[in-house]
């Protein structure tokens, strides 16, 4: 069975529901989920100051070498200035043993990200992660113009073809649409499709 990793990194709780939804794509093709967060960097006090929620819903990732147990790896992350959050650089900083092994060369990637505003550096995030994870060799699977309802202006929606996304506004009182979390679905079917066939 393929197995499919999906990380994330979440302080407000969007990201936490993209990567649900991710993992229910990937589970909807046959695969084996699993669902882990990268731990939390910035001090309490600034944590707190900023509002962010306690991010219990999936245990934290076991380590870097445990990426090496996935046929697919999964990343989300919010948009820091139209980069990757500290959080998750932090993380995969500590990569550098598996790139060197190859540890994850031939396995699939994917990204998926979120921002306060339809200009708030959607696509530089995804490239972001996207960079890390073909420097680990990984071959990439975006959210791809199958998944249609990412087209048009009717609403507000998330969606590019580097990856799934969704709007969280400034205040962060937007959660993620149904539009939002079918991209997402979308894309985590995508990968473990994919996988599953590089995996033969």
């Amino acid at each position: 069975m393929t197995k499919v990793l999906v990380l994330y990194y979440s302080s407000y709780g969007h990201i936490a529901k993209m990567a649900d939804a991710v993992a229910e794509g990937a589970r909807s093709a046959g695969a084996e989920v699993a669902v882990r967060r990268v731990p939390e960097t910035a001090p309490a006090e600034v944590a707190q100051a900023a509002g962010f929620q306690t991010d219990d819903s999936h245990p934290l990732i076991e380590s870097i070498d445990s990426l090496a147990d996935y046929d697919a790896i999964v990343v989300g992350a919010p948009t820091r200035f139209g980069r990757i959050p500290s959080q998750m650089a932090a993380f995969l900083d500590t990569a550098g043993g598996l790139w060197m092994r190859g540890a994850l060369h031939g396995k699939v990637g994917g990204a998926f990200t979120s921002t306060a505003s339809q200009h708030g550096g959607q696509e530089t995030t995804l490239f972001s992660l996207i960079t890390n994870l073909l420097h680990l060799g990984m071959t990439i699977v975006g959210l791809d113009y199958g998944h249609q309802a990412q087209m048009g202006v009717d609403e507000v929606k998330g969606g590019s073809p580097y990856g799934a996304t969704t709007l969280a506004d400034g205040d962060g009182s937007r959660l993620p649409s149904e539009t939002d979390l079918a991209g997402a679905r979308y894309q985590g079917r995508r990968i473990a499709e994919t996988a599953a066939k590089l995996s033969v």
